[in-house]
């Protein structure tokens, strides 16, 4: 009887990571603070992975993490971490750690030759219908392209890039899984928000003589750029 109340299920779900490159914890915490001030919208209780790469010692990511959470985000996770005992001592002080995948080399290497390359990438995902407010529209490993309008407050993400050939206004994110080389292409830009592989700009970050025009955005030395499309 109990087993019919529930139901878990695997899902797809874009994650902020957060990456943290000081020992300062006031510098932490003012960086956070600024970043939420910046994109309220997008960022305030929004939850987060903690990537703890770099650190090496419990206690600091105990203080870290309690830091986080008093800014206000919500950590789903805690990833990066390669030390197997510190990642036990993470996992004894009751913090959730990300367990991440890795293919073996002889894998990577071959996997052009040992498999169709339609096993690997899913086909490109079009929508000819208006992406209208509070919709969002996830491209799971693949491209997205739109053929209509978006609203304020759509969203719209994909692991790999994304072209909008109609009025763009709501949220857009490529790269979702943090390919760094995917773009975003618009005809008539006019977005809240653009990322690429976790880096963003919020409207009022982009330079004011791209909205309504053409624009592609694009990393270069993992900063984000833009240009119009020629």
């Amino acid at each position: 009887m109990l087993e019919s109340l529930i139901e878990l299920e695997g899902s797809n779900f874009t994650l902020t990571v957060l990456r943290i490159y000081t020992k300062d914890l006031n510098l932490i915490k003012k960086a956070i603070q600024k970043k939420i001030k910046e994109a309220p919208g997008f960022l305030k209780n929004a939850p987060v992975i903690f990537n703890a790469s770099g650190f090496t010692k419990i206690n600091f990511i105990l203080n870290i993490y309690n830091l986080i959470k008093k800014t206000g985000l919500k950590i789903v996770a805690i990833t990066g971490c390669n030390n197997l005992q510190l990642k036990n001592q993470i996992i004894n002080a009751g913090l959730p750690v990300l367990k991440e995948g890795h293919k073996k080399k002889n894998e990577s290497e071959n996997l052009f030759q040992e498999k169709n390359i339609n096993d690997i990438y899913e086909k490109t995902k079009i929508i000819d219908q208006h992406v209208r407010s509070g919709q969002r529209i996830y491209a799971k490993n693949s491209d997205l392209i739109v053929n209509s309008h978006v609203s304020t407050g759509a969203e719209l993400i994909a692991d790999g890039n994304i072209h909008i050939y109609g009025t763009m206004r709501g949220r857009v994110l490529a790269g979702a899984s943090g390919a760094q080389d995917c773009q975003i292409y618009c005809t008539h830009f006019k977005a809240e928000l653009v990322s690429i592989a976790g880096k963003f700009w919020l409207s009022e970050n982009i330079p004011i003589s791209f909205f309504g025009k053409t624009a592609r955005f694009y990393l270069s030395n993992k900063k984000l750029k833009v240009k119009n499309i020629i």
